[in-house]
């Protein structure tokens, strides 16, 4: 059997750091010129500098659109660092060899690509135009870094959540997890609102916050503790 017949294809995290959030162009240098009435808008600044985000111009970065699948997924891999690096290909891969509706010549191509081959729980039938919930979104966030940033096995106390009902079966265990690790929060009448769209600036939070808790709670060096 020839050896050469493996080609190694490196799309990396950083290449797919030039590609656009949303389909368009940006200058990753410009200050996001739209924030002034958005609560967050330090921790987005701060993402924008670490190259985890982009807006959808080189200073438009729409606080209050709804995400779509597709850009959220380009945030886990620019987040978490993910890639394909050390893996090999028969042959080129490409989007729809793990998802059925992505479009191989989109711009969120190589995110897709690099997210299913780090096994984040991303379903085969996932549309990237979609626009995620809130419950969408940090259910896939929470199996993200619990996948690949080694958190500390904690134990959780589950909250009561007015609005639980409404939950999807399946997600109200990540979004227990989140509010535990402060990832995410309810509004001040306790409710989590699951169904409702998720802005561009409550995901850029959500992540901002989950890189926080990561930082602080680095795995423990040599393996788990005796």
């Amino acid at each position: 059997m020839k050896k050469n017949t493996l080609k190694q294809i490196t799309l990396s995290a950083a290449a797919v750091l030039t590609l656009t959030f949303a389909g368009q162009s940006f200058a990753a240098a410009a200050t996001f010129q739209d924030l002034s009435s958005t609560p967050v808008k330090d921790k987005i600044a701060e993402l924008q500098q670490r190259g985890v985000i982009h807006g959808v111009s080189d200073t438009q970065f729409m606080p209050n659109a709804t995400i779509t699948a597709a850009q959220g997924i380009q945030m886990f891999v620019n987040a978490f660092g993910l890639n394909i690096d050390l893996l090999n290909f028969v042959k080129a891969p490409q989007a729809t060899d793990y998802f059925a509706n992505a479009h191989n010549d989109a711009w969120y191509a190589n995110a897709l690509i690099i997210a299913a081959n780090n096994d984040i729980g991303l379903s085969p039938d996932l549309n990237p135009a979609k626009n995620w919930t809130r419950e969408e979104f940090t259910h896939q966030l929470i199996l993200t870094i619990e996948k690949h940033s080694n958190l500390p096995m904690i134990k959780i106390m589950p909250v009561d959540i007015a609005d639980q009902a409404e939950f999807t079966n399946g997600f109200d265990g990540s979004i227990q997890r989140a509010l535990a690790l402060k990832i995410s929060s309810l509004d001040g009448t306790g409710k989590f609102h699951p169904s409702a769209g998720i802005t561009r600036a409550e995901a850029a939070e959500m992540i901002y916050n989950a890189l926080k808790y990561i930082d602080a709670h680095p795995a423990p060096a040599g393996g788990l503790p005796e």
